[in-house]
């Protein structure tokens, strides 16, 4: 059983009556412990697909399965359970609460999962030591560097153990050595945890770190390719 599979996935925006298809009937198999990059132009189609596989939009047409459940058709009240329990977010911008410092940050979705405070508190503290910034714990978002908020957001992203973490432009605001240290954390995550990540992106400086790169223009899969295909990182 694979991971996440969609059939046939189609998606049309109606702004101001104007139509826009952002994805045109997208059919893919994504295996359990894989590293996936989705690039692409801006428009191509990113960050809709991310939305469609993270339950956070619905397609207009088509199916998304996520552990053999097909989570497209599931209820408005069952949604917010399934990304709770089996889908991380990180964000381009982080989007860490400035009010919360590195620990309380990485604890939010566990308040949210009803984690006993003791508990999360613990939980967040491994996780941020596991990204290597476990000695920034008590350090606010804006005392923080880019490249350590990243860390945090990652680290908050698997707060729940999630079956998939999605990216969207992770790297769009680091330097390019910032950028390569947070996917060397994420490979060693996917190694040593069997961590699935799903990252949409344009940065060129990180294509090794991928198992498999799906090209997409105008919502449509115009190649894929498997490790086999380039050199991979160190």
């Amino acid at each position: 059983m694979f991971l996440i599979e969609t059939q046939n996935l189609t998606k049309v925006y109606r702004p101001e009556k104007k139509q826009v298809s952002a994805l045109n009937g997208i059919t893919l198999q994504i295996e359990r412990g894989t590293i996936l990059f989705i690039k692409g132009r801006s428009g191509s189609g990113k960050t809709t697909f991310l939305n469609m596989i993270g339950c956070l939009d619905r397609p207009t047409n088509g199916k998304v399965f996520l552990n053999g459940i097909e989570v497209s058709n599931c209820s408005e009240r069952e949604l917010p359970i399934i990304r709770r329990n089996n889908i991380g977010f990180v964000f381009q911008h982080f989007h860490l609460l400035p009010q919360l410092n590195a620990l309380e940050n990485v604890m939010l979705p566990l308040k949210y999962a009803r984690v006993s405070r003791s508990e999360a508190k613990n939980r967040a503290s491994e996780l941020l030591k596991a990204v290597d910034i476990g000695h920034r714990y008590n350090h606010y978002p804006n005392e923080l560097s880019g490249g350590e908020q990243q860390r945090v957001a990652i680290a908050r992203a698997l707060a729940n153990c999630p079956s998939v973490v999605l990216a969207d432009e992770p790297t769009g605001d680091l330097d390019t050595e910032t950028a390569i240290s947070i996917f060397e954390l994420i490979k060693k995550l996917n190694v040593n945890e069997k961590q699935t990540f799903i990252v949409a992106t344009h940065d060129n400086s990180i294509v090794d770190y991928a198992d498999r790169i799906i090209q997409l223009q105008d919502g449509i899969i115009q190649s894929d390719m498997q490790d086999a295909c380039f050199p991979k990182a160190r």
